[in-house]
Protein backbone atom coordinates (compact mmCIF):
# COMPACT_ATOMS: atom_id res chain seq x y z
CA UNK A 1 0.00 0.00 0.00
CA UNK A 2 3.03 2.34 0.99
CA UNK A 3 4.37 2.21 -2.75
CA UNK A 4 1.18 3.20 -4.43
CA UNK A 5 0.59 5.89 -1.67
CA UNK A 6 3.62 7.64 -2.30
CA UNK A 7 3.35 8.55 -6.04
CA UNK A 8 -0.51 9.28 -5.15
CA UNK A 9 1.21 12.33 -2.68
CA UNK A 10 3.69 13.07 -4.40
CA UNK A 11 1.38 13.57 -7.16
CA UNK A 12 -0.56 15.25 -4.96
CA UNK A 13 1.91 17.70 -3.50
CA UNK A 14 2.22 18.67 -6.66
CA UNK A 15 -1.05 19.66 -7.97
CA UNK A 16 -2.42 21.32 -5.06
CA UNK A 17 1.12 24.07 -5.06
CA UNK A 18 0.26 24.65 -8.48
CA UNK A 19 -3.57 25.14 -7.84
CA UNK A 20 -2.74 26.85 -4.78
CA UNK A 21 -0.62 29.45 -6.80
CA UNK A 22 -3.51 29.99 -9.45
CA UNK A 23 -6.31 30.52 -6.90
CA UNK A 24 -3.88 32.91 -4.81
CA UNK A 25 -3.59 35.02 -7.74
CA UNK A 26 -7.37 34.89 -7.99
CA UNK A 27 -7.59 35.43 -4.55
CA UNK A 28 -5.71 38.54 -4.50
CA UNK A 29 -8.16 40.25 -6.98
CA UNK A 30 -11.28 39.39 -5.01
CA UNK A 31 -9.96 40.71 -1.84
CA UNK A 32 -10.35 44.18 -3.86
CA UNK A 33 -13.94 43.21 -4.63
CA UNK A 34 -13.53 42.14 -8.17
CA UNK A 35 -14.50 38.92 -9.17
CA UNK A 36 -12.74 37.73 -11.80
CA UNK A 37 -13.96 35.18 -14.15
CA UNK A 38 -11.11 35.28 -16.47
CA UNK A 39 -8.77 33.34 -14.53
CA UNK A 40 -9.29 30.35 -16.64
CA UNK A 41 -8.25 32.36 -20.10
CA UNK A 42 -5.62 34.33 -17.79
CA UNK A 43 -3.74 31.02 -16.92
CA UNK A 44 -3.75 29.97 -20.76
CA UNK A 45 -1.93 33.10 -21.87
CA UNK A 46 0.59 32.83 -19.25
CA UNK A 47 1.24 29.11 -19.85
CA UNK A 48 1.40 29.66 -23.44
CA UNK A 49 3.52 32.95 -23.16
CA UNK A 50 5.62 31.58 -21.15
CA UNK A 51 6.24 28.30 -22.86
CA UNK A 52 6.94 29.89 -26.76
CA UNK A 53 9.32 32.27 -24.58
CA UNK A 54 11.51 29.43 -23.84
CA UNK A 55 10.91 27.42 -26.84
CA UNK A 56 11.81 30.01 -29.05
CA UNK A 57 14.95 30.89 -27.23
CA UNK A 58 16.12 27.19 -26.92
CA UNK A 59 15.88 26.99 -30.62
CA UNK A 60 17.70 29.92 -30.93
CA UNK A 61 20.70 29.50 -29.08
CA UNK A 62 23.08 26.44 -29.00
CA UNK A 63 23.95 26.13 -24.83
CA UNK A 64 20.67 27.89 -23.40
CA UNK A 65 21.30 29.36 -20.22
CA UNK A 66 19.69 28.02 -17.05
CA UNK A 67 19.11 31.12 -14.91
CA UNK A 68 18.26 32.71 -18.37
CA UNK A 69 15.68 30.10 -19.33
CA UNK A 70 14.00 31.05 -15.55
CA UNK A 71 13.79 33.93 -15.87
CA UNK A 72 12.28 34.44 -19.18
CA UNK A 73 9.76 31.61 -18.85
CA UNK A 74 8.38 33.52 -15.42
CA UNK A 75 9.01 37.06 -16.76
CA UNK A 76 7.15 36.86 -19.69
CA UNK A 77 4.04 34.35 -18.09
CA UNK A 78 3.53 37.23 -15.41
CA UNK A 79 3.82 39.90 -17.61
CA UNK A 80 1.56 38.44 -20.86
CA UNK A 81 -1.37 37.24 -17.75
CA UNK A 82 -0.69 40.61 -16.41
CA UNK A 83 -1.92 42.37 -19.44
CA UNK A 84 -5.17 40.71 -19.36
CA UNK A 85 -5.56 41.67 -15.90
CA UNK A 86 -5.43 44.98 -16.67
CA UNK A 87 -7.45 44.41 -19.45
CA UNK A 88 -10.16 42.94 -17.25
CA UNK A 89 -9.78 45.92 -15.02
CA UNK A 90 -9.97 48.59 -17.91
CA UNK A 91 -13.64 47.10 -18.63
CA UNK A 92 -14.79 46.51 -15.09
CA UNK A 93 -13.33 49.63 -13.40
CA UNK A 94 -12.83 52.00 -15.66
CA UNK A 95 -15.99 51.54 -17.80
CA UNK A 96 -18.10 49.84 -14.83
CA UNK A 97 -19.43 47.10 -17.32
CA UNK A 98 -20.25 44.00 -15.35
CA UNK A 99 -17.47 42.02 -14.03
CA UNK A 100 -19.18 37.98 -14.59
CA UNK A 101 -19.94 39.20 -18.47
CA UNK A 102 -16.32 40.63 -18.85
CA UNK A 103 -14.77 37.79 -16.68
CA UNK A 104 -16.21 35.28 -19.29
CA UNK A 105 -15.55 36.99 -22.41
CA UNK A 106 -11.33 37.70 -20.88
CA UNK A 107 -11.86 33.44 -20.77
CA UNK A 108 -13.43 32.32 -24.07
CA UNK A 109 -10.81 35.43 -25.60
CA UNK A 110 -7.59 33.75 -23.69
CA UNK A 111 -8.17 30.21 -24.67
CA UNK A 112 -8.54 31.67 -28.43
CA UNK A 113 -5.99 33.65 -27.94
CA UNK A 114 -3.64 30.89 -26.70
CA UNK A 115 -4.51 28.34 -29.73
CA UNK A 116 -3.81 31.39 -31.41
CA UNK A 117 0.23 31.82 -30.34
CA UNK A 118 0.44 28.17 -30.23
CA UNK A 119 -0.87 27.62 -33.94
CA UNK A 120 1.39 30.56 -35.29
CA UNK A 121 4.63 30.57 -33.22
CA UNK A 122 4.64 26.49 -31.71
CA UNK A 123 3.24 24.49 -34.79
CA UNK A 124 1.57 21.74 -32.26
CA UNK A 125 -1.29 21.02 -33.63
CA UNK A 126 0.01 17.74 -34.83
CA UNK A 127 0.59 16.60 -31.21
CA UNK A 128 3.07 17.61 -28.19
CA UNK A 129 6.06 19.70 -28.79
CA UNK A 130 8.76 19.29 -26.09
CA UNK A 131 10.93 21.28 -24.12
CA UNK A 132 13.53 19.01 -22.47
CA UNK A 133 15.93 22.30 -21.31
CA UNK A 134 13.23 24.54 -19.73
CA UNK A 135 12.05 21.09 -17.68
CA UNK A 136 15.08 20.46 -16.50
CA UNK A 137 15.52 23.62 -14.79
CA UNK A 138 12.05 23.43 -13.81
CA UNK A 139 11.90 20.13 -12.01
CA UNK A 140 16.14 20.26 -10.57
CA UNK A 141 15.65 19.28 -7.21
CA UNK A 142 17.08 20.38 -4.21
CA UNK A 143 20.67 18.65 -2.94
CA UNK A 144 21.33 15.85 -0.66
CA UNK A 145 17.15 16.50 0.35
CA UNK A 146 15.62 15.11 -2.25
CA UNK A 147 17.43 11.46 -1.94
CA UNK A 148 19.13 11.30 1.60
CA UNK A 149 15.61 11.10 3.85
CA UNK A 150 13.91 8.22 2.37
CA UNK A 151 9.66 8.89 2.63
CA UNK A 152 10.41 11.90 3.99
CA UNK A 153 12.68 13.06 0.70
CA UNK A 154 10.33 11.41 -1.64
CA UNK A 155 6.87 13.04 -0.77
CA UNK A 156 8.11 16.61 0.66
CA UNK A 157 11.55 17.41 -0.98
CA UNK A 158 11.02 15.56 -4.19
CA UNK A 159 10.16 18.89 -6.38
CA UNK A 160 10.99 21.78 -8.38
CA UNK A 161 11.85 25.49 -6.97
CA UNK A 162 8.19 26.67 -8.13
CA UNK A 163 7.15 24.11 -5.57
CA UNK A 164 8.27 25.65 -2.96
CA UNK A 165 7.75 29.12 -4.20
CA UNK A 166 3.87 28.88 -4.24
CA UNK A 167 4.14 27.77 -0.78
CA UNK A 168 6.17 30.77 0.32
CA UNK A 169 3.95 32.66 -1.40
CA UNK A 170 1.04 31.74 0.08
CA UNK A 171 2.50 32.84 3.54
CA UNK A 172 3.87 36.05 2.26
CA UNK A 173 0.22 36.77 0.97
CA UNK A 174 -1.32 36.17 4.20
CA UNK A 175 1.16 38.13 5.89
CA UNK A 176 0.40 41.31 3.64
CA UNK A 177 -3.05 41.29 3.80
CA UNK A 178 -3.32 40.69 7.77
CA UNK A 179 -0.32 42.74 8.87
CA UNK A 180 0.79 45.58 6.60
CA UNK A 181 -0.95 48.79 5.88
CA UNK A 182 -1.27 48.20 2.34
CA UNK A 183 -3.19 45.00 2.74
CA UNK A 184 -5.52 46.35 4.76
CA UNK A 185 -6.44 48.88 2.64
CA UNK A 186 -6.98 46.72 -0.43
CA UNK A 187 -9.45 44.19 2.02
CA UNK A 188 -11.06 47.63 2.49
CA UNK A 189 -11.44 48.36 -0.55
CA UNK A 190 -13.15 44.90 -1.25
CA UNK A 191 -14.94 45.24 2.03
CA UNK A 192 -16.61 48.64 1.56
CA UNK A 193 -15.23 50.88 -1.97
CA UNK A 194 -17.37 53.83 -0.94
CA UNK A 195 -15.79 54.01 3.32
CA UNK A 196 -12.25 53.36 1.62
CA UNK A 197 -12.80 56.29 -0.79
CA UNK A 198 -13.96 58.87 1.61
CA UNK A 199 -10.78 57.61 3.73
CA UNK A 200 -8.62 58.67 0.95
CA UNK A 201 -8.00 55.56 -0.24
CA UNK A 202 -7.94 55.33 -4.45
CA UNK A 203 -10.44 52.43 -5.30
CA UNK A 204 -9.76 52.48 -8.82
CA UNK A 205 -5.78 52.15 -8.01
CA UNK A 206 -6.13 49.47 -6.02
CA UNK A 207 -8.34 47.54 -8.08
CA UNK A 208 -6.11 47.21 -10.84
CA UNK A 209 -3.09 46.65 -9.13
CA UNK A 210 -4.93 43.54 -6.96
CA UNK A 211 -5.98 43.14 -10.57
CA UNK A 212 -2.39 42.99 -12.40
CA UNK A 213 -0.50 41.43 -9.30
CA UNK A 214 -3.22 38.61 -8.75
CA UNK A 215 -3.37 37.96 -12.45
CA UNK A 216 0.59 37.68 -13.10
CA UNK A 217 0.55 35.02 -10.57
CA UNK A 218 -1.88 33.09 -12.51
CA UNK A 219 0.03 33.30 -15.63
CA UNK A 220 2.69 32.24 -13.08
CA UNK A 221 0.94 28.97 -12.24
CA UNK A 222 0.06 28.48 -15.91
CA UNK A 223 4.14 27.90 -17.06
CA UNK A 224 4.63 26.06 -13.73
CA UNK A 225 1.63 23.10 -15.00
CA UNK A 226 3.30 23.18 -18.33
CA UNK A 227 7.02 22.82 -17.27
CA UNK A 228 6.56 20.29 -13.94
CA UNK A 229 3.16 19.00 -13.99
CA UNK A 230 3.25 18.54 -17.73
CA UNK A 231 6.43 17.30 -17.96
CA UNK A 232 8.08 20.15 -20.31
CA UNK A 233 5.47 18.96 -23.36
CA UNK A 234 3.08 21.62 -24.90
CA UNK A 235 -0.27 21.14 -26.89
CA UNK A 236 -3.19 22.91 -28.24
CA UNK A 237 -5.00 20.23 -26.61
CA UNK A 238 -3.11 21.18 -23.45
CA UNK A 239 -4.88 24.66 -22.92
CA UNK A 240 -8.79 22.80 -22.53
CA UNK A 241 -7.08 21.13 -19.64
CA UNK A 242 -5.13 24.24 -18.42
CA UNK A 243 -8.46 26.02 -18.59
CA UNK A 244 -10.61 23.20 -16.72
CA UNK A 245 -7.28 23.88 -13.74
CA UNK A 246 -8.37 27.39 -14.12
CA UNK A 247 -11.69 26.83 -12.94
CA UNK A 248 -10.58 24.59 -10.16
CA UNK A 249 -8.42 27.70 -8.85
CA UNK A 250 -11.79 30.20 -8.72
CA UNK A 251 -13.63 27.00 -6.51
CA UNK A 252 -10.90 26.84 -4.26
CA UNK A 253 -10.50 30.26 -3.39
CA UNK A 254 -14.72 29.73 -2.35
CA UNK A 255 -13.50 26.43 -0.79
CA UNK A 256 -10.51 28.30 1.15
CA UNK A 257 -12.75 31.19 2.56
CA UNK A 258 -10.71 33.70 1.30
CA UNK A 259 -7.71 32.83 3.27
CA UNK A 260 -4.33 32.56 1.95
CA UNK A 261 -3.04 30.08 4.34
CA UNK A 262 -6.71 27.75 3.86
CA UNK A 263 -5.62 27.47 -0.18
CA UNK A 264 -2.62 24.93 1.17
CA UNK A 265 -4.15 22.40 2.68
CA UNK A 266 -7.71 23.25 0.72
CA UNK A 267 -5.51 22.95 -2.65
CA UNK A 268 -4.15 19.63 -1.06
CA UNK A 269 -7.85 18.25 -0.53
CA UNK A 270 -9.20 18.80 -3.86
CA UNK A 271 -6.20 17.24 -5.63
CA UNK A 272 -6.24 14.25 -3.52
CA UNK A 273 -9.65 13.82 -4.77
CA UNK A 274 -9.18 14.89 -8.17
CA UNK A 275 -6.63 11.91 -8.42
CA UNK A 276 -8.58 9.32 -6.14
CA UNK A 277 -9.26 7.76 -9.63
CA UNK A 278 -6.20 6.57 -10.29
CA UNK A 279 -4.45 5.12 -6.94
CA UNK A 280 -7.48 4.29 -5.26
CA UNK A 281 -7.59 1.15 -7.60
CA UNK A 282 -4.19 0.26 -7.14
CA UNK A 283 -4.15 1.03 -3.49
CA UNK A 284 -7.86 -0.76 -2.17
CA UNK A 285 -9.07 -2.14 -5.14
CA UNK A 286 -11.84 0.04 -5.74
CA UNK A 287 -12.38 1.89 -9.13
CA UNK A 288 -13.36 5.34 -8.64
CA UNK A 289 -14.99 7.00 -12.39
CA UNK A 290 -12.57 9.68 -13.34
CA UNK A 291 -15.81 12.01 -13.93
CA UNK A 292 -16.64 11.56 -10.37
CA UNK A 293 -13.50 11.84 -8.97
CA UNK A 294 -12.87 15.06 -10.84
CA UNK A 295 -15.84 16.49 -9.75
CA UNK A 296 -15.52 16.04 -6.08
CA UNK A 297 -13.92 19.42 -5.31
CA UNK A 298 -16.97 21.42 -7.00
CA UNK A 299 -18.95 19.15 -4.67
CA UNK A 300 -17.15 20.22 -1.72
CA UNK A 301 -16.77 23.92 -2.58
CA UNK A 302 -20.92 23.41 -2.92
CA UNK A 303 -21.06 22.01 0.65
CA UNK A 304 -18.73 24.63 2.20
CA UNK A 305 -20.84 27.40 0.49
CA UNK A 306 -23.69 26.31 2.03
CA UNK A 307 -22.32 25.55 5.68
CA UNK A 308 -20.77 29.21 5.43
CA UNK A 309 -23.69 30.74 4.56
CA UNK A 310 -26.04 28.54 7.28
CA UNK A 311 -23.50 29.80 9.74
CA UNK A 312 -24.11 33.62 8.52
CA UNK A 313 -20.44 33.59 10.32
CA UNK A 314 -18.98 37.18 8.45
CA UNK A 315 -15.64 35.85 8.59
CA UNK A 316 -16.75 32.54 6.08
CA UNK A 317 -17.90 35.10 3.97
CA UNK A 318 -15.96 37.10 0.83
CA UNK A 319 -15.84 40.66 0.36
CA UNK A 320 -18.60 42.45 1.12
CA UNK A 321 -18.18 44.40 -2.19
CA UNK A 322 -17.32 41.56 -4.52
CA UNK A 323 -18.59 41.37 -8.18
CA UNK A 324 -20.01 44.85 -7.29
CA UNK A 325 -18.84 47.61 -10.06
CA UNK A 326 -18.17 51.47 -7.75
CA UNK A 327 -19.42 54.45 -8.51
CA UNK A 328 -17.87 57.62 -7.28
CA UNK A 329 -20.61 59.33 -7.89
CA UNK A 330 -23.58 57.35 -5.67
CA UNK A 331 -21.05 57.56 -2.46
Amino acid sequence: MIENLIPWLQQGFKFAAFLALAALGELIIEKSGSLNLGTPGTMCVGAAAGFISVYQYVAAVEEPNAILLIVLALGVSFLSAMLMGLLYSFFTVTLRINQNVIGLIITIFGVGLSKFLSDYFVKSTSGNVRCDEAHRVFTAKIPFLSDGLGVVSKVLFNYGFMFYLSIALAVVVALFLNRTRTGLNLRAVGENPATADAAGISVTRYRYLAAAIGSGLVGLAGIFCTMEFKSGAWAVADIDSIEAFGWLAVALVIFALWKPVNLLWGSLVFSICYWAYMYLPKMLGITVSTDLAQMLPYIITILVLIVSNLRKNRESQGPAALGLSYFREER
